[in-house]
């Protein structure tokens, strides 16, 4: 007999709000919902992304599907609640038009009202980083407290009742059985054998018929009473833990933070950087964010010193690339760690220092760096930016953008780390 499984959805959902129909509904708008996600990023604060977001769509097809009447036919329909028309009456038709309803059109062109609704947070986080991806990740050494992962290995004779390999076990069971009645079975048909012949004259042979009908009586019950299956006929599935490689990464964010980075700029970068931490700590579980902030001197600094500390001074990028290097000598060695990084700045550099931080990106840093990007927050190409373009045709895993609103902070960052495509 079939058993029939039923599946209870325990998940919180508001009053007169099915859970079904609004993921069908998100499912069959995805493109319009995500054109619109990108759109609303451009009028809200980054560091307010976390919120819900009220959103449009075009009004057009959002209409379901639905079964009704065709017309033409004999049909008889009871109207509930009816006390003017009993059964055979006409019912007029109502005046006023064709009966398609609905208000006259201004004379201003065609239009559609949109359709708004709201985006929970982990709805619009999942289209605001939808099809993003950290580039060229790949499995580094077994971590210090590695992922475990239950593999088969052979079977066992003893274990859980859930584990029970039924083929494996009837297999034994007919081997045993064979093995300890093949023999009786044998000798059962060769004394069945005698017992015929005597059958044959049973005149003066009736001593040893009868002992022969005891043998094969004693005989069958030996066989009978081997047991179909036994515990020692059991086997079991093996299973053993063994230890996963994991993807671990950090990313490295490195601020300017000098007298020429002005509160625009440093906003600006602290945009990118707000960004980027919501789409590493959303999307990856083992991954760590080294926060580096420099002006003539840098220093690695938690999360909210990085975001909020008003400390300023000249400009020495190269200091920052330095300890950079020096972290991930000590800490993040490249053969167990994927390592990315992101530096902002406007460019403005000391003349001497420039062609040092090109030389240690590209001797040092860049070597070790599955990918490392970094974004102009000023439009003139100063010395710096110089520098960096000399890098671009040998390192394809180094990129350049320049920002100059907010507007573009969120299309240069899709740019960066859009999804590629494995062949």
């Amino acid at each position: 007999m079939d058993l029939l499984h039923q599946i209870i959805d325990r998940r919180l959902a508001g009053k007169n709000k099915s859970i079904a129909n609004r993921e069908r509904f998100l499912r069959r708008f995805r493109s319009d919902i995500r054109r619109s996600v990108t759109e609303a990023v451009r009028d809200r604060s980054i560091k307010d992304i976390e919120n819900s977001k009220s959103i449009s769509i075009p009004r057009k097809d959002i209409s379901e599907p639905a079964f009704h009447h065709g017309r033409g036919g004999k049909r008889e329909i009871v109207h509930p609640g009816n006390q003017d028309y009993l059964q055979g009456d006409r019912i007029p038709r109502r005046s006023g038009g064709s009966g398609d309803g609905g208000s006259t059109a201004s004379n201003e062109g065609e239009g559609q009202d949109d359709f708004t609704f709201e985006l929970s947070r982990e709805e619009f986080m999942q289209y605001f980083f939808e099809d993003l991806e950290l580039p060229r990740l790949i499995q580094t050494n077994l971590m210090s407290i590695p992922n475990w992962k239950n593999m088969r290995a052979g079977y066992s004779v003893d274990g859980s009742p859930n584990n029970i390999d039924i083929v494996r076990s009837l297999r034994s069971s007919l081997g045993r059985r064979i093995a300890l009645g093949g023999p009786l079975v044998a000798k059962l048909r060769e004394l069945e054998e005698q017992l015929c012949e005597l059958n044959k004259d049973p005149s003066d042979k009736r001593p040893e018929i009868h002992l022969l009908e005891e043998e094969i009586h004693h005989l069958k019950g030996r066989i009978w009473r081997i047991p179909f299956i036994d515990p020692f006929d059991l086997r079991y599935v093996n299973r053993v833990r063994q230890p996963q490689p994991s993807s671990r990464a950090v990313m490295f964010c490195v601020m300017d933070v000098s007298g020429s980075m002005d509160e625009q700029r440093k906003d600006l970068s602290k945009r990118f950087f707000i960004l980027l931490y919501l789409f590493l700590t959303r999307n990856y579980e083992h991954i760590e964010v080294v926060f580096i902030r420099h002006h003539t001197r840098a220093d690695e600094v938690d999360e909210d010193t990085f975001f909020h500390s008003q400390e300023s001074g000249g400009t020495v990028v190269s200091s920052a690339l330095e300890l950079m290097q020096d972290i991930i000598k000590t800490r993040y060695p490249a053969s167990e760690w994927n390592i990315y990084g992101a530096q902002a700045s406007d460019g403005d550099n000391w003349n001497d220092d420039s062609p040092k931080c090109r030389s240690i990106l590209e001797e040092a840093i860049l070597p070790m760096c599955r990918y490392f990007a970094y974004i102009q927050v000023a439009e003139p190409e100063q010395n710096l930016w110089t520098e960096y373009t000399q890098l671009l045709a040998e390192h394809p895993h180094f990129a350049m953008k320049k920002v100059q609103s907010a507007a573009e902070i969120y299309p240069v960052f899709r740019e960066l780390f859009e999804k590629q495509v494995h062949a």
